[in-house]
C-alpha cells in the first residue's frame, strides 16, 4: 500500500512503455500521450505532432509542438522577443520575469510548484550535528527577505519540506520566526557564545543558489556564524556533496513532488537519522483514509521542522513566460512537466 501512488505516477520516470520494443525508447519513444514523437535533434530540439488516436478525440488542440533546448536565460528571452519561440516553460532569472511582465506582448505566470529551496545541512558534520545550532540558524534567517532579495518577490516561505500547493500542507513558518536574539541565545546554549566558522558550498549551475547563499551568509554572520562561500561545479557538487557528503552546508532546490520521504533515509546526503520520522512516514504511506494521511504527513512535517534538519526557505515559484496569445498553459506546476495537451492559440 502506498498513499503516494498517484503522485508517483505523475513523475517523469513513470512513463508508460510498450511491452515490446521499449529498448529503443530513448531515441524512438512510444507512449500513451496526446503527441507523437517525430524527431530529436540532440542538443537542439524535440519535435512532436498531434496523435490522432489519443483516448480523448478532442485533444490535443495543437497540431504540433517543438521543444527547444536553450540553456542560457538571456538567450531564452532573446528568442522569445524575436518570435523564434512562443513559451519559456520556466524563466531561470526572476528579474527577467518582472521585466517581461511589463511588456503587453507577453504574459508571465507566478504560480506554485512542488519544489522546495532549502539550505541543505549535513546533520553529522560538526557543529550541525547539534540540534540547537540548527534551530539557531532557523531563527537567524528571514525567509521573506531571502525571497525578496533572491527571487525578486516570487516564491512562498515554508517552514518544512512541503510545498503549499501540495495536499496535507501544514503552515509551519511561524515555528522559527525571524529572531536574531533568540538565535544568539541558542548558540550560546549550544556552547558557541562567540559563534563559529563554517563553509557553504554553492553549485555554480544555479544562480538562485549562489544568490541565496550570499544573502544567508550575511544573515548568519549577524549572529556569529561566519560562512566561507565556496562555488563548486555541478559535477563536483554531485560527486563531493550529494554522493560523498563532503560538506557542511549547501544550497539547492528539491523539485521532486511529495519527496519528504528522503528524510526517512539516513544514508541520504542530509544524513538525518530519526526513528520517529521513519515511523510517522511509514504510517502515512499505509494510511487508509484522507484524514489519517493528513495526520501522519502533517506529523512528518512537524518532526523535521522541530529538528530544523535543513534551512527551509521557500517554495519555488512557477515562472512561465509566453506570448499573450498562448492559452491553456499551466499556471501552477503540480509535477515536473510541460503539458501542452490543452494549450491553444487565441487569434
Amino acid at each position: 500500500m502506498d498513499a503516494l501512488f498517484i503522485a508517483h505516477m505523475a513523475e517523469g520516470d513513470a512513463a508508460m512503455l510498450p511491452a515490446k520494443g521499449y529498448e529503443d525508447a530513448k531515441s524512438n519513444p512510444m507512449g500513451t500521450g496526446p503527441f507523437k514523437f517525430v524527431n530529436w535533434v540532440r542538443g537542439d530540439r524535440v519535435e512532436m505532432v498531434r496523435y490522432g488516436d489519443y483516448w480523448n478525440p478532442e485533444l490535443p488542440y495543437l497540431d504540433k509542438v517543438t521543444f527547444k533546448f536553450i540553456g542560457d536565460a538571456s538567450a531564452q528571452i532573446a528568442a522569445l522577443k524575436a518570435g523564434d519561440i512562443d513559451v519559456i516553460g520556466y524563466i531561470a532569472a526572476p528579474e527577467s520575469a518582472m521585466e517581461m511582465s511589463k511588456d503587453k506582448r507577453f504574459k508571465v505566470f507566478a504560480g506554485t510548484t512542488t519544489g522546495e529551496v532549502i539550505m541543505s545541512t549535513n546533520n553529522k558534520a560538526e557543529p550541525f550535528d547539534n540540534k540547537l545550532v540548527r534551530q539557531a540558524m532557523a531563527y537567524a534567517i528571514d525567509r521573506q527577505a531571502v525571497i525578496d532579495l533572491v527571487m525578486f518577490g516570487y516564491g512562498t516561505p515554508i517552514g518544512s519540506h512541503w510545498s503549499p500547493s501540495t495536499p496535507y500542507y501544514l503552515d509551519l513558518t511561524e515555528k522559527f520566526p525571524y529572531a536574531p536574539e533568540k538565535a544568539r541565545e541558542l548558540l550560546a546554549k549550544a556552547g558557541y557564545p562567540d559563534g563559529f566558522e563554517a563553509t557553504i558550498k554553492l553549485p555554480a549551475i544555479y544562480s538562485y543558489s549562489k544568490r541565496a547563499g550570499e544573502v544567508i551568509a550575511d544573515m548568519l554572520g549577524k549572529v556569529g556564524i561566519r560562512l566561507k562561500i565556496e562555488i563548486v561545479e555541478w559535477g563536483q557538487w554531485i560527486e563531493r556533496i550529494f554522493k560523498k557528503k563532503e560538506y557542511q552546508l549547501t544550497m539547492i532546490g528539491h523539485v521532486e513532488a511529495w519527496d519528504i520521504g528522503i528524510y526517512a533515509n539516513p544514508e541520504y546526503y542530509f544524513q538525518y537519522d530519526s526513528q520517529p520520522f521513519r515511523d510517522a512516514y511509514a504510517n502515512a504511506l499505509k494510511a487508509p483514509s484522507e484524514a489519517e494521511k493528513a495526520q501522519w504527513f502533517g506529523r512528518c512535517q512537524e518532526i523535521i521542522a522541530e529538528d530544523a534538519v535543513n534551512g527551509f526557505l521557500f517554495s519555488a515559484p512557477s515562472l512561465p513566460v509566453m506570448k499573450a496569445g498562448v492559452m491553456g498553459w499551466w499556471e501552477n506546476y503540480p509535477t515536473i512537466a510541460l503539458d501542452c495537451t490543452q494549450v491553444w492559440w487565441k487569434k
